[in-house]
């Protein structure tokens, strides 16, 4: 049976077109299954999965109780689903960096092992092999070197394409303080160095799709002006996408906000389609297209 939800990535029409949402709600879970997330998670989903089969909603692998979110620890970083995040990128960026100076003598690259930062994405991009064993950790092994045909499973995600890597890594309010210094130029090229390895490694993985993602907008639009994504980030966008592409892999794009103005730049990079929200004008963008 073909999986309508690769079939839908394809471009195919299959007789359900698949889409795409988010679901992090556990108390809503529980209200419609009539059974308590916090107490059995597995069961829990498994169950709303059986009642709409259609939304694919993820698992999780065991069905131990978890904590409550009024019984968890760090209460003030913010919550994602069940649980209470131990850190804010905006927060620890202030205590990485002593000075905008420090922030421009930066180097990515000497500094490559991120793996004690608190930043998504965490982990050691010294080398391609490094990240490939890392990601190639996800996928079993019996697949070797090619994915299962038409399995939307076979899949990676990556959350730091380009923009969101001197966003992590600095903070939000640093980053709009250096982004127009000359300096910051040798640090972008050294993030896309960083990438360069990890897109490489992933054209090596036994997928099918991979989904990149960046938030280069908010809900009012470009968070930068559209010239700076354009000059430092569209561009990399351009050699990341061939690379995966010419692995004979598709590429969806993921960012929150409004990307109405850059809808047709990355709909020219050959991106399978865009995952975003609401703000986007996504019926009068397919027409223009």
């Amino acid at each position: 049976m073909k999986d309508p939800r690769y079939e839908t990535l394809l471009g195919k029409g299959p007789k359900r077109i698949v889409h795409w949402e988010h679901f992090s709600n556990p108390d809503a879970a529980s209200f419609i299954t009539g059974i308590d997330y916090y107490q059995h998670p597995k069961k829990c989903m498994e169950k709303l999965n059986e009642m709409y089969p259609f939304l694919y909603l993820p698992v999780p692998q065991t069905d131990e109780p978890i904590k409550r979110p009024e019984q968890q620890e760090n209460k003030g970083k913010g919550r994602w689903g069940a649980s209470y995040r131990d850190y804010w990128q905006q927060e620890e960026a202030k205590y990485n960096f002593k000075s905008i100076e420090e922030m421009l003598k930066f180097s990515p690259l000497k500094n490559a092992n991120f793996s004690s930062w608190k930043i998504p994405e965490a982990g050691d991009y010294t080398n391609e092999e490094v990240i490939y064993q890392r990601f190639r950790k996800k996928f079993p092994e019996e697949w070797q070197d090619k994915p299962p045909e038409g399995m939307w499973e076979a899949s990676i995600g990556f959350y730091n394409t380009m923009f969101m890597w001197p966003i992590l890594v600095f903070g939000y309010e640093n980053f709009l303080n250096i982004c127009l210094e000359p300096e910051f130029e040798r640090i972008m090229e050294e993030f896309a160095e960083i990438n360069r390895r990890v897109f490489r490694a992933i054209s090596r993985l036994p997928i099918n799709w991979v989904c990149c993602h960046d938030d280069i907008v908010t809900t009012n639009g470009p968070l930068v002006s559209p010239n700076w994504i354009r000059k430092f980030i569209f561009p990399r966008y351009e050699e990341f996408f061939s690379i995966i592409k010419n692995s004979g892999k598709h590429i969806v794009f993921m960012s929150d906000g409004c990307l109405d103005i850059f809808v047709d730049d990355l709909m020219s990079l050959g991106i399978r389609g865009i995952i975003t929200e609401p703000y986007t004008n996504i019926k009068k963008n397919c027409q223009e297209i």
